[in-house]
């Protein structure tokens, strides 16, 4: 795990990487590089490297990522990223056919949005969603609602219901179980959702000038899905 003896996390991680046929592509905005408590670090541990494939980047062209744009092209293939045109992960895992790669985007909601949006290549793939409502469990970094979840935790739900397989779930969550444990020993302090802050009169930072923004808080406080 690449962490200081104190903290090693090697103990949490499966002995042996997880056996899936899925494939996943994590797309990852170069910002993420420089955070410490990173989770696709950890779930890059729980699987065999030609099973998690990580690129980072904001643009990605046919040209420069020629493997990429073929994977796009896979009719196998789906990316996960919630929207209107979105369809349930559940509903196309009961197909025959079943997903062979996933591409899931690593970042902040905003850079998740702009990568999304400004790479063709990702509208090609079908799009899908995860339909939970399970609580992050990453409790020591702030999530926009109660039901956002990291991109490991993305990924463990996602492997679970493409690989039917619910023991998937709890293995990879193992490790960011005892990283949160970890660091709320060392001082670290429990983040509630931005929506949990807003609802309970607990956000103490000034709201945003931008109407756009004000906009997207006064959704999160009436419990309207963005």
């Amino acid at each position: 795990c690449s962490r200081p003896q104190k903290v090693c996390l090697c103990p949490f991680l499966p002995i042996h990487p997880l056996k899936v046929s899925t494939c996943l592509y994590i797309i990852q905005h170069p910002a993420e590089e420089s955070r410490v408590l990173r989770t696709v670090p950890l779930l890059a541990a729980c699987l065999p490297p030609d099973k998690c494939k990580i690129l980072v980047g904001r643009r990605f062209s046919e040209d420069r990522y020629p493997e990429l744009a073929a994977v796009c092209r896979n009719p196998n293939t789906v990316i996960l990223y919630p929207g209107a045109e979105a369809t349930n992960l559940e509903e196309v895992a009961v197909m025959s056919s079943r997903p062979s790669v996933m591409i899931i985007i690593d970042g902040t909601w905003s850079q998740a949005k702009d990568i999304f949006y400004k790479n063709s290549l990702f509208r090609l793939p079908k799009q899908v969603q995860l339909k939970t409502n399970i609580s992050s469990q990453y409790v020591i970094r702030t999530q926009p609602t109660n039901t956002c979840l990291s991109t490991l935790e993305c990924a463990a739900v996602a492997l679970t219901i493409m690989e039917k397989n619910k023991s998937i779930q709890e293995t990879i969550l193992r490790p960011l179980q005892a990283l949160c444990s970890f660091q709320l020993q060392h001082g670290a302090q429990i983040h509630h959702s931005k929506e949990h802050l807003l609802k309970n009169g607990l956000y103490d930072k000034p709201m945003p000038k931008n109407k756009r923004k004000l906009r997207r808080m006064e959704l999160l406080v009436n419990n309207v899905k963005i």
